[in-house]
This record gives structure tokens, sequence and C-alpha cells, in this order.
């Protein structure tokens, strides 16, 4: 029958490029390297150290997640094969709707897996920082930043990535000035990195009695969280701490204590903070550890030998020179100005579907490397 023909060819289509899946992926390396892992964990005292075993057990579970993702992507491929012949066979229409279903799925999945091969960077496996900061545009502007956190934060949780507020700053009469994001997960900064830069809105303000449309601005940060174990060192006398008492919401504890930690490193100037944690200890830790990922992410766009090579106050990202604008009046659109993708879905962009601009702008970048090493 016409419809079942029209489905195997549609998976049939699919097959070179889950064939070539399993090269990108490196499947046979994964399986052994698994093997191996799987074999530390029982040898004698292997709990001994604690925190090696847990870094063991982590990376475990990461390339098992991997392997698994790509073998159900085999085994729906022939399941699928199976249900299209035998819906040919019997004719029976009733199973297209579902087997369209299950094929949109395993589609998804695949260009999903893809996309993981393009995250090959030093630090896309590990968390990602998110700073924003509120530009021109006042109130509204500062509305924005809110508004794009929220945005941020719905995109983590479709994701199964952990949310954590580092450190927010309220805004005079609505929004936030500034807020820091801490997104936890496999490849969260990979997937993330391709959202730092200025945002634009465009909308009728809700607090413009007159109903007139304004222009906004707000500027996100996105830096990789680092480890504890990196071989960045930082000077206590290049620190100067200071301490505050947190803004925010959680009891009396909060705000009767200055437990909040502001750390300005003296030779760059850049300063982050953070309040989240109950602890002065804890919140400093944090603190220290964005600090670190604040002078890597310099240091590995400067290309810098050294941390010590950053000079200066790092500028911020120059207003007007927009990555993406998001349109709401007098039409509805976001577009991305460096790759071209656009959703006139406005809502649900703002709603935490960004995975078409992360994903189109990942390919640009991956395609941009490749013609690079052709011109070699």
């Amino acid at each position: 029958m016409l419809e079942f023909e029209q489905l195997k060819l549609r998976l049939e289509g699919n097959e070179a490029e889950l064939r070539d899946l399993k090269d990108a992926l490196g499947y046979d390396r994964l399986k052994n390297e698994i093997e191996e892992l799987e074999a530390k964990t029982s040898a004698p005292g292997f709990w001994d150290d604690t925190e090696n075993s847990q870094k063991i057990l982590q990376k475990t579970g990461k390339l098992k997640n991997t392997a698994e993702a790509y073998e159900k992507l085999c085994s729906a491929y022939d399941d699928l094969s199976v249900l299209i012949d035998m819906g040919n066979e019997e004719e029976d229409l009733s199973l297209v709707d579902e087997i369209t279903e299950s094929l949109n799925e395993f589609e998804n999945g695949l260009a999903a897996l893809r996309l993981q091969t393009l995250l090959t960077g030093e630090y896309d496996n590990n968390n990602a920082i998110l700073t924003f900061h509120a530009g021109a545009g006042g109130t509204e502007a500062m509305d924005w930043v809110s508004m794009l956190v929220r945005m941020y934060t719905r995109w983590s949780e479709r994701h199964g990535f952990k949310v954590q507020l580092l450190d927010f700053l309220d805004g005079d009469e609505a929004g936030l000035k500034s807020a820091t994001l801490l997104i936890g997960g496999d490849n969260a900064y990979g997937y993330l990195k391709s959202e730092s830069g200025v945002h634009r809105l465009v909308r009728v303000s809700p607090f413009d009695a007159s109903g007139r449309r304004h222009t906004s601005f707000a500027s996100l940060e996105v830096m990789p969280e680092i480890s504890d174990d990196n071989d960045i060192e930082i000077r206590e006398e290049d620190i100067k701490m200071d301490v505050f008492r947190s803004s925010g919401a959680g009891g009396q504890h909060i705000n009767k204590t200055s437990s909040a930690v502001r750390l300005t490193h003296i030779p760059t100037g850049i300063v982050v903070a953070c309040q989240n944690e109950r602890s002065q200890f804890q919140n400093r830790d944090q603190a220290m550890k964005m600090l670190k990922s604040k002078l890597l992410e310099i240091k590995e766009r400067e290309h810098l030998e050294k941390i010590e090579d950053i000079k200066g106050v790092q500028k911020e990202i120059a207003w007007g020179s927009q990555i993406r604008s998001y349109v709401f009046m007098p039409y509805t659109l976001a577009k991305d100005t460096r790759t071209g993708f656009s959703n006139s879905n406005i809502n649900a962009v703002m709603d935490g579907d960004i995975d078409g601009f992360i994903n189109a702008y990942l390919k640009m970048q991956s395609q941009e490397k490749l013609a690079a090493e052709n011109n070699q």
C-alpha cells in the first residue's frame, strides 16, 4: 500500500545516518571503556577514595547513557521496519498514525544524538553558569531579564537539568537587574554556550500607560563550571571579599546574617557574587568556582597561555550587537541574527522551546570548522 511504502522509504532514508552515528559516537570504544570502568568498581579498595570513586561512577553513567541511547535507536529502527511490513501485508491503515508518531520520535532522537557528537569542546560536558544583566530600557529591561531567566529555567527543566539560582539583584520596580543561574547536567555548557550575547526584546510595555512599543536589551554570559581539580590557581592576595545580607526569600536566617559573598579579582576587576547557600563558607566556595570559570572563559576566548595574561576588566558585550531578537509587536517572531533560524510561536519560545536555535548554531559552528579544516 502507498502509505506504508512511503513510510518505509522515509525510515530507510535514516539508515545511513544511523550507521554513521555509530562511528561518530565511537560506539565500540564506548563499550570497551564501560567494561574497563566497571572492572575498576569491582577492584579491592575502590571505595577507599570516595572522591575518585564518585568520578568513575559518574563517567560510567554518562557513557552508559550514550551507548544505551544509540542501542535504543537501533531497536526502534528494527521495530518500525517490522511494523511497517506487517501493516502493509495486512493492509491495516489503522497503524499509519501510530507508525508516523513513532517514526517522528525516532527521527527526533536520532537528531538529538547526532547533535551530541558536535559537542567536542574541552568543557562542553560541564555544568553551565548563566549570568544575566539588564541593559538599555530601564524597568522594561529588568523585566526582560526575569523573562529570560524563566525561559532558560523552562528549557533546563525540559531536558532534565538541575537549576540553581546563585545570585540576583531585584529591579527598582519590577524584574531583575541581574541574576546568575547554575545549570547542572551532561553537556549543559555545550548546548548553552551558543546563547551567550545580547538578547533584544520588542513589545508594548506593560509599564507604559500610553501603550507605546519599547525596545529593551539584556546580556547573557555563559561559562562552564570549573571543577575543583582544575589547575587554575588564584592567589589569595588577589581576592577582595565582601559579605552582605542576602536579599532573597529564605526566612529570618538569611535576612539577619551576612552570609552572601562578593569576590573581586583585583588584577582584572572581575566581580562575582553568591547568596544562594545558607552559610558564608558555602557561598564563598561557590563564588570561587564562578570566578575560576569566568577567568578560564576569558583565557580561552582570548587564546591566552595563562590566567595572568588577562589584562584589566573585560568589556561587556556591546548593546546593539544582539544575537537574537524577540518581537511581540506588531508581529510575533524570535529570530537569531547569526544563523537566520526563526520561530513565530513567541509564547512557545519564552516557555523554553529554544532547541531549534541551539541546534542551528551548533550545526553552523560544525560546518564552519569543517570548512576551515578543508581549506588548510
